[in-house]
């Protein structure tokens, strides 16, 4: 028993004494000054910090430098075109007009081009794809298994053809919808005897075919061709871009491969056969075969009425035309696939500016009340049904404007895909008069 107590006993003298040097510790470190103490306190967390927070970073392979892309000098444009009659009163005018640069184009060189697949840019690619140097490759479309020039010349030929369009489709089949079909509808409801060359992957095939299928049956000449870049770009300068961006030593950018192709096969389809591009959301109203060499104003100066932009939504031009020429030898000079509309409408502005007023180039530029009478950030109100007696008013005065003015309307499809055809709307009218089946619902529009 003596010899529990006197454990218990030296046990309370040990815990005496740690207290006693802790309180020593304590008042030692009290004693110290604040920076010495803060010292302390900041070493410690360095220390944890090194463990805490250390990531195992896997070495990758060194980036290629990209190469900066050199373009000349740009200059602003000091010449306009002929002053345009204000045109409807539905054309957005723009106040504060941006100003479209000119650039002086060096002669043309060869230069070494090539290819990315549709719908892939840089920015979706994976990390270890950017930091390396990839080969892309875009199918080989038409040229082996039948040949695109044999196919669109022997159409023309065989049809008799009054009148050549073409279009492009660089989407899915199953996206191919009532408002698509409704452009197809207004153009041979202007144009009977019309040939439509749909340059498409997704629709040449059995079942883009039976899209066509109700046209056909009514003696329409249509067909769905696949491209073959090869045969389209050859001779130009686009032909060596191309090369380029099949070999990867082209950024594709963000902006969607498959648009920015777009811009160029209509620029270049255009130049080897001649005829009327449309896109594939413009509605149709008048006949298109007296105008040449034409080109649509989007946007004019509230005040000087001189464009400020032109869009390539609807072109008409000769086969072999300079100012093409000049769009292509732009495309290919001036890339970016970062920029939305630097490629499309931007383009043409440049060019036009540049060109207006040189001898050799003859073309007309309409005022937007003939391609674009309504302006993209607009179009919602085309859509909208009356919602009193005088708004049907006013809708009913745009629509006689419209039919007096418009050879086409642009129905901006990237801004106006979600909305709905409301009863009595502009689109409503245009739909009815424009149809040939007339068998699309419009919830589908």
């Amino acid at each position: 028993m003596c010899q529990i107590t006197k454990l218990y006993h030296n046990f309370l003298y040990f815990l005496h004494r740690l207290q006693n040097i802790k309180r020593s510790f304590f008042a030692f470190l009290f004693c110290l000054p604040t920076s010495l103490l803060a010292l302390l306190l900041i070493l410690l967390l360095v220390y944890n910090g090194s463990f805490v927070f250390y990531i195992d970073i896997p070495s990758f392979p060194a980036r290629i430098s990209p190469v900066p892309a050199k373009f000349p000098p740009e200059k602003v444009a000091g010449e306009s075109l002929p002053k345009f009659a204000s045109s409807a009163l539905y054309v957005l005018i723009e106040e504060n007009p941006p100003v479209i640069p000119k650039t002086h184009l060096p002669p043309y060189q060869k230069q070494n081009f090539s290819l990315v697949p549709m719908n892939s840019y840089l920015g979706s690619r994976p990390k270890k794809a950017r930091n390396r140097r990839v080969k892309f490759k875009i199918p080989c479309l038409g040229a082996k298994s039948r040949s695109f020039s044999a196919i669109v010349k022997g159409f023309f030929q065989n049809s008799s053809c009054k009148i050549k369009f073409f279009m492009t489709w660089i989407s899915s089949l199953e996206s191919f919808g009532g408002r698509e079909f409704l452009a197809l509808e207004s153009l041979y409801k202007s144009h009977p005897n019309a040939c439509l060359v749909m340059v498409s992957n997704s629709l040449d095939s059995r079942k883009g075919r039976l899209i066509f299928k109700q046209f056909l049956d009514k003696g329409f000449k249509v067909i769905a061709v696949k491209p073959d870049y090869d045969y389209i770009f050859k001779n130009t300068s686009a032909q060596e871009w191309f090369n380029r961006l099949r070999k990867g030593n082209v950024d594709p950018g963000l902006i969607s491969l498959g648009q920015n192709l777009s811009n160029l096969l209509r620029l270049t389809l255009l130049y080897k056969f001649g005829g009327i591009y449309l896109d594939t959301d413009v509605i149709v109203l008048k006949n298109l075969s007296k105008l040449r060499n034409t080109i649509g104003a989007q946007t004019v100066d509230s005040e000087t009425k001189n464009w400020t932009r032109l869009n390539n939504a609807v072109l008409i031009f000769d086969k072999n035309h300079p100012l093409l020429h000049k769009f292509i030898q732009e495309f290919t000079l001036t890339f970016d696939g970062n920029k939305w509309g630097h490629n499309g409408p931007y383009l043409v502005s440049r060019v036009v500016a540049r060109v207006n007023g040189r001898p050799g180039f003859n073309f007309t530029v309409l005022p937007p009340s003939a391609f674009y009478p309504v302006d993209w950030r607009r179009v919602r109100s085309f859509f909208l049904g009356p919602r009193n007696e005088q708004h049907s008013k006013l809708l009913h005065k745009k629509l006689e404007l419209i039919n007096r003015q418009s050879f086409t309307v642009h129905l901006w499809n990237r801004q106006s895909k979600l909305l709905k055809v409301e009863d009595g709307s502009i689109v409503n009218h245009l739909i009815l008069a424009s149809c040939i089946f007339c068998n699309s619902s419009l919830s589908t529009l």
